[in-house]
C-alpha cells in the first residue's frame, strides 16, 4: 500500500529539489504541488452537462523551479513514463508571440499552461485556463473535472461539480470512521480508439431524439417513451447517463446526511450501470468490485474513470481497510495496487 504523505515533507519534493540541483547547478527557490483525484461517483456525465463528485488525493505532482534572466524557459521531467527528450528549452512568450505544441508530448501540458494561464486569483478562471491548455496543446478534449478538483479541492471534502453551470459545492467527507480505498487493477485494455467518441455520439443522438440540448434535461420517463425510436444500444447508453446524473446528486445529499449505506448503494448501482448499460467496465474491474463487496464494513465500490481498466474506488469503515485489501488481493486474478487515502486540499505553493 502506498502511504500518502504531506506534500511539503514528502520524498517526492526532496527528489525534485535534487533533480533541480543536478540539472541547473543551483537550488530551487519555488515549489508547488497539485493533487491527483478520484471520482467517487458521476461517470460519463461531464460531457452530458451532468454532475460529478470527485475528491482530491494526498498523492500528487510536485514542481520546483527558479527564475531565469535570459528570457528562456527550461523544463525537466523525472517521470519514467515521459517521452524523450526529458529536458526542453524554449523562449518565454512575449506580447504578440505565442508558444506552439510539439514534441516531446509531456512538455505540451506545461507549455499550454504557460501560454494560457494568468494569475488573476479567480479559481474558476485558473481551472478553465488549465483545461484550455489540455485542449489546445495536449490535444486532449477533457471535461472540467480534473482541473476543478485540483484547484478547488479542500481537505476533508468532496466537490460536487455542475458541469453545465460550473457551480461547485463542497461536500463534507471528514468522518474519522471512514476511509476511501483506491484499487488499481493494473490493466488497461487496448481499444480501437472509437469507444469514447461512439458513446458521446450516442448520447447526442439520444438527446436530439428527445428534443433536449443534452441528456441533463431528460428524464427516465421521457427516455422510456422514446425507446422504440432509439434502438436498444442508444437507449441503454442514455439510461446510464440520465440515471448517473440523478445518482450523483443523491450521493452528495447522502454524504451531507452521513448516510454512508445509501452512498454505498448508489456506488454499486453506478458500477452496474457502467457495466451493463454503458459497457465500459471489464472483467478485472468487476472482480475487484465483487471482492470488495464481500467484506464486512464496506459500504460500496465501483469502477472509476473512463473504464476498460484502471481503478475502482471503495467507501468503507476505516477499521475494515486492512482486511479489505487482503481479501481483494486474494480473490483478484491479477495483482492489485492499493491506495488508502482521505480528501486532500487543492493545488498550493510549498515552502522551501
Amino acid at each position: 500500500m502506498a502511504e500518502p504523505l504531506d506534500p511539503g515533507s514528502s520524498p517526492l519534493l526532496a527528489a525534485a529539489r535534487r533533480a533541480h540541483e543536478a540539472a541547473f547547478g543551483g537550488a530551487a527557490v519555488l515549489a508547488a504541488w497539485a493533487p491527483g483525484r478520484v471520482n467517487l461517483i458521476g461517470e460519463h456525465t461531464d460531457y452530458n452537462g451532468g454532475f460529478v463528485l470527485p475528491m482530491a488525493l494526498q498523492l500528487g505532482t510536485v514542481l520546483v523551479g527558479s527564475p531565469t534572466q535570459d528570457g528562456t524557459i527550461c523544463i525537466v521531467t523525472t517521470s519514467a513514463e515521459a517521452d524523450e527528450p526529458l529536458r526542453v528549452q524554449f523562449p518565454a512568450p512575449r506580447p504578440g508571440s505565442s508558444l506552439s505544441p510539439g514534441l516531446p508530448r509531456w512538455a505540451n501540458y506545461v507549455k499550454g499552461v504557460i501560454q494560457h494561464y494568468r494569475d488573476d486569483g479567480d479559481l474558476v478562471a485558473k481551472a478553465l485556463a488549465c483545461q484550455k491548455a489540455e485542449h489546445t496543446f495536449a490535444g486532449m478534449p477533457c471535461g472540467i473535472m480534473d482541473q476543478f478538483i485540483s484547484v478547488m479541492g479542500r481537505e476533508g471534502h468532496a466537490l460536487l461539480i455542475d458541469c453545465r453551470s460550473l457551480e461547485t459545492v463542497l461536500v463534507p467527507l471528514s468522518d474519522a470512521s471512514l476511509a476511501v480505498l483506491i484499487t488499481n487493477s493494473n490493466v488497461r485494455h487496448t481499444l480501437t480508439g472509437s469507444e469514447y467518441p461512439t458513446r458521446r455520439r450516442q448520447c447526442e443522438q439520444a438527446a436530439a431524439a428527445l428534443g433536449k440540448a443534452s441528456l441533463r434535461d431528460a428524464t427516465l420517463a421521457e427516455l422510456e417513451e422514446a425507446r422504440s425510436r432509439l434502438g436498444d444500444e442508444v437507449f441503454r447508453r442514455a439510461r446510464h447517463v440520465i440515471g448517473e446524473i440523478a445518482r450523483t446528486a443523491q450521493a452528495a445529499q447522502a454524504l451531507q446526511h452521513r448516510d454512508y449505506s445509501m452512498f454505498g448503494r448508489l456506488m454499486v448501482e453506478s458500477h452496474n450501470s457502467l457495466r451493463d448499460d454503458y459497457e465500459v467496465s471489464c472483467p478485472e474491474l468487476d472482480e475487484l468490485v465483487a471482492a470488495a463487496l464481500e467484506v464486512d464494513g464496506v459500504y460500496g465500490s465501483r469502477m472509476t474513470g473512463g473504464g476498460f481498466g484502471g481503478c475502482t474506488v471503495t467507501l468503507l469503515e476505516a477499521g475494515a481497510a486492512e482486511r479489505a485489501q487482503q481479501h481483494i488481493q486474494e480473490k483478484y486474478s491479477g495483482t492489485a495496487t492499493f491506495y488508502l487515502t482521505k480528501p486532500s486540499g487543492g493545488a498550493k505553493a510549498l515552502p522551501l
